[in-house]
This record gives C-alpha cells, sequence and structure tokens, in this order.
C-alpha cells in the first residue's frame, strides 16, 4: 500500500514519519516535492540550495518514483507530504492512485511553532487553504480521504494509530509508538534546520497545553486558517 500522508510544517508529521518507518514492512520518504515547489517557486528557505541539490526538480520524476516500486521491497510505502508543496502545475492526478491521509493541527498551535522557525510567514505557507483543497479534489473524484488530529495522536497513539492503521487497511503494530533516537537514514537534508525536537525524542510526545496565546498579525495568520481547519476536523476519526 502507498500511503499519501498530507500535512503541513509543525504538524507532527516528522514523529508521523519515524512511527510508519519503524515498521519493519514499511519505507518512508520524506517531503519528495519539496525541491521541485523551491525550484518552481524561488522560495529562499532555510538550506534551499542543499535541498535542490538532493532531490529531483522535475515534479514527473518525483511522481515516478512515488507510484513505482516500494523501495527495499517493503509491503507498504509511506510519503511524508507538505500539502504547501502542491502549488499550480504540480501533478495531482497521481493522488488518485494512492491512499490520502490528512494530518491536521490547529491553526494557532501551527503558527506559534513555525513562526518560531521561519520569518514572517503567510497563509499560503501553513497548508492550511491546500490540504482543504486537496481533500475535496479527492472527495470529488470519489475517494474518501481518511483526516487525523495530531493533538488526538498525542492525547493517546496507540488508540489513534490503531485507528489509523484500521481505516487505512492496515494492521497495526506496535513498533509504531516508539524509534530510535537520532532521526532517521531518510530525513531529508533539511532535518539540520527542522528536526532538533524530534531527533532528540524516541516516542510521540504526551497531550499538548493550553493554545498559544497569539495577538497581531500571529493571530490573524491563525485566524484566517481557521474555515479551512474547521472543514477537515468535521470528518476527522
Amino acid at each position: 500500500m502507498k500511503i499519501a500522508m498530507w500535512s503541513g510544517p509543525r504538524n507532527l508529521s516528522t514523529a508521523m514519519m519515524y512511527a510508519f518507518g519503524n515498521r519493519a514492512d514499511c519505507a518512508v520518504v520524506d517531503e519528495p516535492f519539496y525541491a521541485a515547489y523551491l525550484a518552481k517557486t524561488g522560495l529562499d528557505h532555510p538550506m534551499r540550495e542543499a535541498v535542490i541539490a538532493s532531490q529531483p526538480t522535475d515534479p514527473a520524476e518525483v511522481v515516478a518514483g512515488l507510484l513505482g516500486s516500494v523501495p527495499g521491497g517493503k509491503t507498504h510505502f509511506y510519503q511524508k507530504h507538505m500539502a504547501q508543496h502542491m502549488i499550480p502545475g504540480m501533478p495531482r492526478d497521481w493522488m488518485r492512485e494512492v491512499t490520502n491521509v490528512f494530518l491536521i493541527r490547529h491553526p494557532a498551535r501551527v503558527v506559534a511553532s513555525f513562526s518560531a522557525k521561519y520569518e514572517s510567514p503567510v497563509l499560503e505557507d501553513l497548508g492550511f487553504l491546500q490540504q482543504a483543497e486537496l481533500y475535496e479534489e479527492q472527495r470529488a473524484a470519489g475517494q474518501e480521504s481518511v483526516v487525523v488530529d495530531s493533538a488526538d495522536i498525542r492525547d493517546n497513539p496507540q488508540e489513534m494509530l490503531e485507528k489509523l492503521c484500521g481505516a487505512i487497511g492496515i494492521s497495526f503494530d506496535p513498533a509504531m509508538l516508539s524509534w530510535p533516537e537520532g532521526g532517521h537514514s531518510d530525513d531529508g537534508v533539511w532535518a539540520a534546520h527542522w528536526y532538533g525536537a524530534v531527533h532528540r525524542s524516541t516516542g510521540f510526545a504526551g497531550p499538548e497545553g493550553a493554545l498559544p496565546d497569539l495577538s497581531g498579525a500571529a493571530a490573524d495568520l491563525a485566524r484566517a486558517a481557521m474555515p479551512s481547519y474547521e472543514k477537515l476536523v468535521a470528518v476527522k476519526l
């Protein structure tokens, strides 16, 4: 099975990749469209040149890898994607050939965390609009995608991973609940900038506290993301 997990930044996405990557039957890939996205947009992200050098910049080549043989001869292929990478011009028809899951997180938490790593983000950087759009596109194409909330996973990792595995039609593996400290061999080259906390982890962090208190531009950004988030909250596991 090929599992495309769509999230935005700072959204438990790396921990989820590690959870699936710790299964003996599962290969993983980390944000395969990142280099193509940077090449097309010209955005000056941290480690931009290193990212572009590390991956194909031709989206068609990326898609061929996603739909081809599963790396390592594994049974399952977990694909960690950032929804905001799917800008106009990026192919989307291939999504009908994989199982799509949408990983969501409250906008206030995403804005607070992302703003600490990236200066002056805008709504398009956060993935909420694109998640809702991609979900509706797949629904219109006849595919009912799965939606899972990162807060629910942190509240009860085993229960939610069992639900998720059941929803996509694979068996739950207790190995998903922990992973070795220090990262994964398939981490993107950008891990040095973004993955510090998860590299120090060996499992999912516990429940989150109160929502961060945002003001000014950050509060406006979180408010603008809420309608897209709420559309997916309504259909989450």
